[in-house]
């Protein structure tokens, strides 16, 4: 069989960047910037023209650029993603047959071997171009077939005829890869703060369940803290059958709460509010409140069901049967989550489910919400996740998903293509300086970081691993470094981080007394709280733009006595434009000082600079490749702002 159109002679390979061979789309926000390369060339010595071709979701007609040559046949352009929703691009090539022609008549000419048929067949390619020209462009082109037909031949060269010619070029035959998607969202999407609180433990009062009442009077602390995203844990009723006590307890005393993952009682279900929180008027100011703090509300979404749920009286064919005619609840061996069922994705009635989970977006959508926190999203079936959000962001190009799937790196890789936003991290268990740097580079520099957005948490109320358990001052405020400056996503779950909660239970990675299971109080004001170093960390985010991103950081040697030091971890971050630079320095033991000298040679700065530390204000000059840091355990960190002084007066000032 013969090929499509055998004329086509450019070929177009290895288009980056793509996610699976266009399977799935690649990640941007409003403002940044789609590189895209292609490797294109054809057979013979004709000149070739590469075009980059993009257009948003809503758009028909391509736009297109032309595409620059990097050598060895590989080619480079870029568009800049202008709208949250849906765009495509592809890579484009065609034979350029007047471009040969001029290449070759500029050799001709340094010749002096120009002939009058050459000068002809240049004449020619412009007279067709000419025709398909509107009438100003179609008079232009005409003079310069003219003045080659007149002899002169130095016309063919000019730039103005290349563009006109370029902009109405022949494409006949035009080779094109195949169209990639890419998924543009908004700016909180990549650059976000996120804090998480139990609803129910807001109340001033020690003992009293909090309300969404409650919740409002703490949005003025948040908003100090400087977070955007404001994440409440699940809000709907509780069951009361095999309801959890203290510490997950199987026997629940009175007056426990209960886990709020097990959600549904004789109040209802996903789409109700638990009556001592409030209404869902109460709920829907509480929204509206929190915008006017500049803050959004996240909900906790968890596809779970207590054994009182309406939906195991009406679809007990949506979970799964136990040879006895019980329903299958929820394990993680040895523990069992007796007041949880899971929900069965291979139900005969998968259809009618899939709509109906997809309706408690929806629903919390129309109240204002376009913020979720996803809770074990890989226990539920991948299909279902692809078509839902797919579903979900055709309709609100603006709703964010974060992934909570600490699960195997390819199952938490495969949720971020399927399309959640944000993803959790190992991050809570990469402590030393090689794992970090090992992971960043993994996060940031391979083709994961066209998918999947890192979202860093120090701690969750789930989790909480071994280097707190000595409840180290240092080891919080570290952490709290790490995870806010070496990723534009972070979050903490608070206020237990802030008042540097380490207390575990037993051996295992989390809480005692965990408050998934119990009231807690807390006072907001407690003078041994991070606090300030929360506010300020925050603002310092805010205030430079090198870290509203994750492509430019890079990993700074820190030696003492000709050897790397492994308990020190220095790494930089600069804006695109190369205006702001940061440098940020990290002691990784609790209990030591720290010193040595960092290695700067790959940022470029020249002479004399300014080392500003954001957090203590203090200013250092430094210069050339090695500067000295010493940190210690009182103050572990440093967040420097790298400044080139403007005039020998400025520098002394910084001295």
């Amino acid at each position: 069989m013969l090929a499509e159109d055998g004329r086509k002679r450019v070929v177009v390979e290895r288009v980056t960047p793509q996610t699976d061979g266009g399977a799935f789309a690649i990640k941007r926000a409003v403002g940044e910037a789609v590189v895209v390369e292609a490797d294109v060339f054809a057979d013979g010595h004709d000149a070739i023209t590469v075009l980059l071709r993009h257009r948003s979701g809503t758009e028909r007609e391509w736009h297109e650029q032309a595409m620059q040559p990097l050598g060895n046949d590989r080619w480079r352009g870029a568009f800049t993603a202008s709208q949250v929703g849906r765009a495509s691009y592809c890579v484009a090539g065609y034979i350029d047959h007047f471009q040969s022609w001029a290449g070759d008549m500029v050799k001709r000419i340094a010749a002096a071997s120009v002939a009058p048929l050459d000068l002809e067949i240049g004449a020619r390619l412009i007279d067709e171009a000419a025709q398909r020209a509107p009438s100003d462009d179609a008079t232009q082109l005409r003079r310069y077939a003219q003045a080659l037909r007149a002899g002169a031949g130095s016309v063919g060269v000019e730039p103005e005829l290349a563009t006109l010619m370029h902009r109405h070029a022949e494409r006949s035959f035009v080779s094109e890869s195949p169209t990639l998607p890419v998924k543009i969202d908004r700016e909180l999407a990549v650059f976000s703060a996120w804090y998480e609180i139990f609803p129910r433990s807001t109340s001033p009062e020690p003992g009293r369940h909090g309300t969404f009442k409650d919740v409002e009077g703490w949005l003025p602390y948040v908003q100090e803290l400087g977070f955007d995203v404001l994440y409440l844990t699940p809000i709907h009723p509780i069951g009361q059958t095999f309801r959890k006590g203290k510490d997950n307890s199987p026997t629940a005393q009175a007056g426990d709460p209960g886990s709020p993952y097990a959600i549904g009682g004789l109040e209802g279900g996903h789409k109700d509010v638990h009556p001592e929180l409030g209404t869902l008027d109460d709920f829907r100011q509480l929204v509206a409140a929190a915008r006017a703090h500049g803050i959004e509300i996240a909900l906790d979404n968890a596809f779970n069901a207590s054994p009182e749920h309406p939906y195991v009286a009406s679809h007990p064919e949506w979970f799964r049967q136990r040879p006895d005619g019980t329903i299958q609840y929820a394990e993680n061996p040895p523990k069992k989550y007796q007041d949880i069922y899971p929900i069965n994705f291979e139900s005969d009635d998968w259809q009618n489910l899939w709509q109906e989970l997809k309706s408690y977006f929806d629903f919390w959508i129309a109240q204002g919400v376009k913020i979720y926190r996803v809770d074990n999203p890989h226990t539920k079936a991948f299909p279902f996740w692809q078509w839902c959000i797919d579903e979900l962001s055709r309709a609100h190009p603006d709703v964010i998903f974060l992934s909570e799937a600490f699960t195997r790196p390819k199952v938490m890789y495969r949720l971020a293509k399927l399309g959640f936003t944000q993803s959790y991290t190992y991050f809570a268990w990469r402590t030393t300086k090689r794992e970090l740097t090992e992971y960043l580079t993994e996060l940031t520099q391979t083709e994961a970081r066209e998918f999947f957005r890192p979202n860093f948490w120090p701690t969750t109320h789930d989790i909480l691993t071994p280097q707190f358990f000595d409840g180290h001052r240092a080891t919080f405020i570290a952490r709290l470094t790490l995870a806010a400056t070496l990723v534009a996503s972070y979050g903490i779950y608070g206020p237990a981080y802030e008042h540097m909660l380490h207390t575990p239970a037993g051996a295992r990675e989390e809480y005692s007394d965990n408050e998934k299971y119990e009231l807690k109080h807390w006072d907001l004001n407690a003078s041994h709280s991070l606090r300030p170093l929360v506010a300020r960390l925050n603002q310092i985010r805010r205030e430079n733009p090198a870290l509203h991103r994750n492509e430019s950081i890079r990993f700074h040697s820190v030696q003492n006595d000709y050897a790397e030091n492994e308990q020190l971890i220095a790494y930089s971050k600069r804006s695109p434009d190369g205006l702001n630079t940061l440098l940020m320095v990290v002691n990784l033991d609790p209990l030591n000082t720290q010193a040595g000298w960092v290695g700067l040679a790959e940022l470029g700065l020249t002479g004399t600079f300014v080392a500003h530390d954001l957090l203590s204000g203090a200013r250092y000059s430094w210069g050339g490749e090695w500067n000295y840091v010493r940190l210690p355990v009182e103050s572990p960190v440093h967040v420097f702002r790298l400044e080139q002084p403007h005039s020998e007066q400025q520098f002394e000032k910084y001295s």
